[in-house]
């Protein structure tokens, strides 16, 4: 079982975050950030990877990449629920589930209410759905 938060807007459908390491920051690093909307993030990942390329030479360069690229895998959904709390949401529930689906059912089970702030024409249109975060 996977841990999941939600975290609610008043004016936009629940997000869904997952706990643990983020194997899409590990590999895409500022590019994961930024695809979810963690722009200050995102640019002081970059900031910090190319600091690092015009700093450093030989051994240390993969190094000091790799540390970083570790640490965005530990922190990365971490960073995201900041980028959240700054977009005005707040953590509301703590979930437990296999998946995102499950997460999202388990909500809904708990909080039918938040089953109006869903529209599916309307989040048809993006390409990345808000409640995937951690996949």
């Amino acid at each position: 079982m996977k841990s999941w938060t939600v975290h609610l807007h008043p004016e936009r459908p629940p997000e869904l975050l997952r706990e643990g390491f983020s194997w899409g920051a590990f590999f895409t690093g500022p590019l994961w950030l930024a695809a979810h909307r963690a722009w200050t993030a995102a640019a002081l990942a970059l900031a910090g990877f190319l600091l690092v390329a015009l700093r450093t030479r030989g051994f240390t360069l993969p190094v000091l990449w790799l540390g970083e690229a570790w640490l965005l895998g530990l922190f990365g959904n971490d960073l995201c629920r900041l980028s959240l709390a700054a977009r005005h949401y707040t953590l509301a529930h703590v979930i437990a589930a296999r998946d995102a689906d499950g997460a999202l059912s388990r909500l809904l089970a708990v909080r039918p209410d938040l089953a109006e702030t869903f529209h599916p024409a309307e989040r048809a249109k993006h390409w990345w759905p808000s409640w995937s975060y951690g996949r």
